[in-house]
């Protein structure tokens, strides 16, 4: 018998090479395919960067009360109640126009309250209504009294006055009502007494013959 042929064997090796060659690729077509197409395997492009959440809003504050002044009376119409704000501090001066008075000071809240001290233990409190008045209670010696006092423009408001006159200590207060009505009191060496009335124009008063000047009061 006879033996095959070296071509032979070169020619069966080829189309074992080019079989397997085929088989290769194929295989990988599918491969990849079933890696792109089989449900449940997916390639996701990379996620962008999460971004930082927003910082939230400040919360508003609540604005300054306003510097105004304030002017009324109390609801027995028995003395006059005057009030001055400024930069959250508020004066306050209550008085009979007699032998009874009181100056009162303390702090402003933003939400219009506050509440103000003075000597022997009298207090005020007060809630600025839509800026327009000032609503509240005054303890003076040992009384209370309810007051409403409204935003007061100039020459209404409140004044003060401090001397030495014919060797007595002076110091006067005056409020100027809405309407130009006039309540104060004089103290002269502790002695609290009627006052004369200023001229609201100048603050120019005479008292035991002595020509002085009433300021406006500020905190």
């Amino acid at each position: 018998m006879k033996r095959p042929g070296p071509l032979l064997t070169l020619l069966a090796g080829l189309v074992l090479g080019v079989f397997m060659l085929s088989l290769n690729a194929t295989t990988g077509a599918k491969t990849a395919s079933t890696y792109r197409e089989s449900p449940g395997v997916s390639v996701s492009p990379s996620s962008p960067p999460t971004s930082a959440s927003p910082s939230p809003s400040p919360s508003p504050t609540s604005s300054p009360v306003p510097n105004a002044d304030y002017a009324g009376r109390t609801d027995d119409n028995s003395s006059a109640v005057a009030v001055s704000l400024r930069g959250g501090k508020a004066i306050a001066y209550f008085c009979d126009g007699h032998d009874k008075e009181s100056w009162l000071k303390g702090d402003v809240k933003d939400d219009g309250t506050m509440k103000l001290t003075g000597s022997n233990g009298d207090e005020l409190d007060g809630t600025l209504q839509d800026g327009k008045r000032i609503r509240g209670t005054a303890d003076i010696g040992g009384q209370r009294y309810s007051f409403t006092a409204d935003r007061a423009a100039k020459p209404s408001g409140l004044y003060r006055a401090t001397a030495t006159v014919r060797g007595a200590k002076l110091d006067g207060g005056w409020i100027v009502l809405p309407g130009g009505k006039q309540v104060g009191v004089v103290t002269r060496d502790g002695t609290p007494s009627a006052a004369p009335v200023i001229d609201p124009e100048t603050g120019a008063v005479t008292i035991d013959g002595q020509k002085i000047i009433a300021r406006p009061v500020t905190p």
